[in-house]
């Protein structure tokens, strides 16, 4: 019985880092509207405390989102450069619009 590794391509890692990092943007933002100012009275009162808490949670968010997406490219075989994906995308919801008007 012969074991097959599939490896990843360098286009397929390429495109889940993007995913991955671009991603994360709008996450940490949200997160930073909601946990910033819950921390303010804390940060001045225990800085050290809070900032390990505040540093706990974003890890931990992008921990959970770098591991949903891995799981996501996985599951799809998402194995395309993300730039196509979106422009062929971007072309579908065009042309579904013109089809309509």
């Amino acid at each position: 019985m012969i074991k097959t590794v599939s490896t990843d391509s360098h286009k397929k890692s390429m495109s889940e880092a993007f995913v991955n990092s671009f991603g994360g943007y709008p996450v940490g933002y949200g997160l930073g509207i909601v946990i910033l100012p819950l921390s303010m009275g804390w940060i001045q009162e225990d800085p050290l405390v809070a900032n390990l808490a505040i540093t706990t949670v974003y890890a931990s968010v992008s921990f959970v989102r770098s591991y949903f997406l891995r799981r996501v490219f996985e599951k799809f075989g998402i194995d395309d450069n993300f730039i196509k994906l979106g422009k062929r995308g971007i072309l579908k919801i065009v042309r579904g619009v013109q089809a309509h008007v």
